[in-house]
């Protein structure tokens, strides 16, 4: 197999990727229930106030506060209750000096009514409380707009939408919202090796099943897009061509995995005009990139690897997110190393300010993968950290 004979530096090679992909123009209207995790296409802005009126924090009596100021357990208050209103009721009574009204908590403030005092501090005797300490104005009460002004801006274009911001929105009344189109997302898969179905005859004559599909299609679909599997092709020459030439016209971005180095079946990357092809990083050196296409490796790990370093912000760019890694500091539970020259990518297990580095480093070995939460990166001029030394690790 021929080595390449020159191997582009990360940054500049994620520099030549990112400047040539552009964010999607489309936009769709989706009902709330579709939205999560989609990404927001305009700034939202409130229809209303919320709460739309002044309502009780608790559950109790709505009174003037100044009735109360001289409540004192040894000393009670005495107040007639009025009215009593249960949730979703509004009283049509006002509270005037020396009354009070029995309401719930969300519950329209009263007329006349200042403030609310729990159901605990007083005591109850037919149409009477006793109220046992004072309150102040404004007490245990939720005031109009408090949470949320009419005309306020509630979330940004670009945001990424979480289970809160749809309350948030469902809150004030807003049921369909427009959101960016999911990046269309082709993956290929190939090698003469791979089969989809267990058969044990087969592994035993050196076929390995396939399982780079189903990490990238739950990679794209978690990084804002929409995958499109075009299934496992053999090494055929041909067969790849075609595949590649019908994803490029299909999708805005294409993975195909296997044929990246330069071996005699690896093909994909004859068919692509790349801006770049080998890269500093390891595991994932052979990988290359051009026309929205990422010539990746076969083996899991480095496909991963690759996945991270590139294509998920190929896929936020795409987008149009508002999106940032997930980074902590951390203390490394044992040295890492590496060789000048490389951009490493060191899985590891991130638990309590502390970063465990796994130590199975096969780019075969999908478990390596399931042992960890987070990787560390060690730069090309770098040769690796000590043990109990400070780094910053990115979670996924």
């Amino acid at each position: 197999m021929r080595e390449f004979k020159k191997l582009t530096p990360y940054k500049e090679a994620f520099n030549l990727m990112i400047n040539d992909i552009e964010e999607t123009k489309e936009v769709e209207e989706v009902s709330l229930d579709e939205a999560l995790g989609r990404v927001l296409a305009e700034d939202i802005i409130s229809p209303i106030d919320s709460p739309p009126f002044d309502r009780s924090a608790v559950d109790g009596y709505a009174v003037r506060a100044e009735d109360t100021f001289q409540a004192r357990e040894y000393n009670p208050i005495e107040l007639e209750v009025i009215d009593e209103i249960t949730a979703g009721m509004e009283s049509k009574k006002e509270v005037g000096k020396g009354k009070a009204i029995k309401l719930m908590t969300g519950n329209k403030i009263p007329k006349g009514a200042n403030a609310v005092i729990m159901q605990e501090h007083v005591k109850r005797e037919g149409n009477r409380i006793y109220v046992l300490r004072p309150v102040a104005p404004g007490q245990n009460v939720s005031f109009k707009g408090e949470d949320i002004k009419k005309g306020e801006v509630l979330l940004r274009k670009r945001q990424i939408l979480r289970a809160q911001d749809l309350a948030l929105l469902k809150s004030v009344g807003i049921k369909r919202i427009k959101v960016k189109r999911k990046p269309k997302v082709g993956i290929i898969v190939t090698g003469d090796e791979l089969i989809e179905d267990l058969d044990e005859k087969a592994l035993n004559e050196g076929k390995i099943l396939e399982s780079n599909s189903i990490m990238l299609k739950s990679l794209v679909r978690q990084y804002f897009g929409e995958p499109i599997f075009y299934g496992v092709l053999p090494d055929d020459e041909a067969k790849i061509n075609e595949a590649l030439e019908k994803t490029k016209k299909e999708c805005d971005l294409v993975l195909i995995t296997g044929g990246s180095a330069f071996g005699d079946k690896d093909y994909a990357h004859k068919f692509v005009r790349l801006l770049f092809h080998g890269t500093t990083i390891r595991p994932g050196r052979p990988m290359g990139y051009g026309e929205k296409i990422f010539v990746m490796s076969g083996y899991p790990v480095a496909v991963f690897t690759q996945f991270h370093l590139f294509v998920k912000y190929a896929l936020i760019k795409l987008a149009g997110a508002d999106y940032k890694d997930i980074k902590v500091k951390a203390r490394l539970a044992s040295k890492v190393s590496s060789t000048l020259g490389r951009y490493e990518f060191v899985k590891v297990w991130y638990e309590d300010g502390k970063a465990k580095p796994i130590r199975k480093s096969g780019s075969g070995l999908i478990s390596s993968l399931v042992e960890s939460n987070g990787y560390l990166i060690i730069p090309e001029d770098v040769e690796g950290y000590r043990e109990g030394e400070e780094v910053e690790i990115v979670l996924y």
